[in-house]
């Protein structure tokens, strides 16, 4: 150890954080507010940011029952890509790849993006026609993607499991060079900093019991800190839409699901890039502290506990490893779960309601990380104008009644 290391680490070994300055305010809640967002995760910040940036709305709450970024935000697996099949989706998720690729810059906050690709497994006849069709689709929208060709997977996995003997074997791959991870705490305060520094007060601690509501007009949200006046009102909150909207007396086409991950204990850097299967439902990237973050399917009963069963542990266990055999010692260091709301058709409600001055954002299913920075600028965008952008249009909540769905089920491989 050098000299000024070793006087470095002295030093800082005698400092303390008490002086340390706050990244964002804890104010009291004020009596009224133009626009009341409720959720402090990684969509209501995004919102509240784009409301103040975009669009000069700072007179807004961002209001969190809990701690910020102590939701769905902070339970996931971090994945980032715009490679689905179709248009509508193409475009909305295109939007927000594209933010992502300047986000740590723009809010001065490294959110540690990482653009390693994201590499969706082929296992059978049909998932090669289907993902060629994507890659197809993908091209024609201006997004980046490639087919290959099993040898082109071992090449860029080299401990992939390629053999044609396996139960399910590698038949090829989508890759989409520019997808990724990035760090989801990182995401949440970044954009909580950028928000409070434009004058956006960011209010934790404080639980939504009910949404006021006169001659179909909001006026208001009930609090555990009272009644807080408010001209609009946008929810985002993963895991909870159903229970918001019950309040105001709507009724969302929405399962909410527990969603498992977990993470082995680290070992030197064996995968480069994210592998996922949808055959297998598993997929997996490696951290830049050599953990393996592991993820799977929802599990398949209806509820909002953060706990998840054993089964789909073991199942996600048995896929990986099939996949790569050389995990097969490697110790689980921490499990948990997260709770993710499902639309029918697979994709996000982005919308206003009848009740005027009502917003919603919701159903991401497993998809809400990677959007997030694009949900955020269309759902600041449909609050101030208080009509939709063209990227959200299609998801609105009126597609349920007219048929016009956008059905993502299957299409785009696994919806993470």
């Amino acid at each position: 150890m050098s000299k000024y290391s070793l006087f470095s680490l002295i030093r800082n070994s005698f400092t303390h954080h008490e002086n340390w300055p706050r990244a964002w305010r804890s104010p009291q809640p004020r009596g009224e507010y133009d626009v009341v967002i409720v959720g402090a995760g990684g969509h209501g910040l995004a919102t509240a940011y784009y409301l103040a940036k975009e669009h000069g709305i700072t007179n807004v709450a961002v209001l969190e029952k809990g701690y910020l970024g102590g939701g769905s935000v902070g339970r996931n697996t971090t994945i980032v890509r715009s490679n689905y099949l179709l248009d509508e989706s193409s475009h909305l998720y295109e939007k927000s790849l594209k933010l992502w690729e300047g986000l740590s810059q723009e809010l001065n906050f490294n959110l540690m993006f990482s653009q390693r690709g994201v590499l969706n497994l082929v296992h059978a006849l049909q998932e090669t026609r289907d993902t060629a069709r994507r890659v197809n689709s993908n091209h024609l929208n201006g997004i980046d993607a490639e087919y290959l060709n099993v040898e082109q997977v071992k090449k860029l996995v080299p401990i992939m499991n390629t053999s044609p003997k396996a139960r399910y074997p590698v038949l090829g791959a989508s890759f989409q060079q520019r997808g990724g991870t990035a760090r989801h705490d990182a995401l949440a305060w970044g954009f909580a900093r950028a928000a409070d520094s434009r004058g956006v007060d960011i209010i934790q601690n404080c639980e939504v019991t009910g949404i006021g509501i006169e001659e179909d007009h909001v006026v208001g949200v009930d609090t555990t800190r009272g009644f807080i006046k408010a001209k609009k009102i946008g929810v985002a909150v993963a895991g909870n839409t159903s229970v918001l909207a019950s309040m105001a007396g709507i009724r969302l086409p929405i399962q909410t699901h527990p969603l498992q991950a977990l993470v082995s204990e680290p070992i030197k850097p064996v995968i480069d890039t994210v592998v996922m299967s949808n055959a297998v439902h598993a997929y997996v990237s490696q951290t830049d502290k050599g953990e393996l973050i592991i993820g799977a399917g929802i599990d398949h009963y209806n509820g909002y506990g953060l706990r998840g069963s054993y089964s789909t542990i073991e199942a996600t266990m048995e896929a990986v490893v099939e996949m790569f055999p050389i995990f097969s010692r490697l110790r689980l260091l921490r499990h948990w779960a997260g709770s993710v709301d499902v639309c029918p058709d697979a994709s996000p409600i982005i919308s206003k309601t009848h009740v005027q001055g009502l917003y919603f954002n919701g159903g991401w299913g497993t998809g809400g990380f990677k959007s997030t920075p694009g949900s955020g600028w269309v759902y600041a965008h449909t609050i101030a104008h208080d009509q939709p952008h063209p990227l959200n249009e299609p998801f609105s909540i009126e597609r349920f009644s007219t048929g016009y769905l956008i059905d993502e089920h299957g299409a785009a491989a696994v919806a993470h």
